[in-house]
């Protein structure tokens, strides 16, 4: 990864955000520590996206078939809300 200083980046940020279209991620540092990565929005999405369904993951559970029953507790009542 490309490494940008602050300053820099802010005064060619339409380079920056080339750079990362064509070359992957670019890091930003302020003061010598890296702080911020700039990447195309397609890879953010790839690496944020569940990889699979909330259905399927929870029926692909081991404790599925595990005769594990879960009840709710009856002996509260509904609460009260103030709308």
């Amino acid at each position: 990864m490309n490494a940008w200083q602050l300053q820099e980046a802010k005064n060619k940020l339409s380079e920056l955000i080339d750079r990362a279209l064509a070359e992957g991620p670019q890091v930003i540092t302020r003061h010598g520590v890296e702080v911020v990565v700039v990447m195309p929005f397609a890879g953010y999405r790839k690496m944020t996206a569940p990889s699979q369904r909330l259905g399927d993951f929870l029926l692909s559970s081991p404790l599925r078939k595990s005769g594990l029953v879960i009840e709710r507790d009856k002996r509260t009542g509904l609460r009260e809300i103030d709308l």
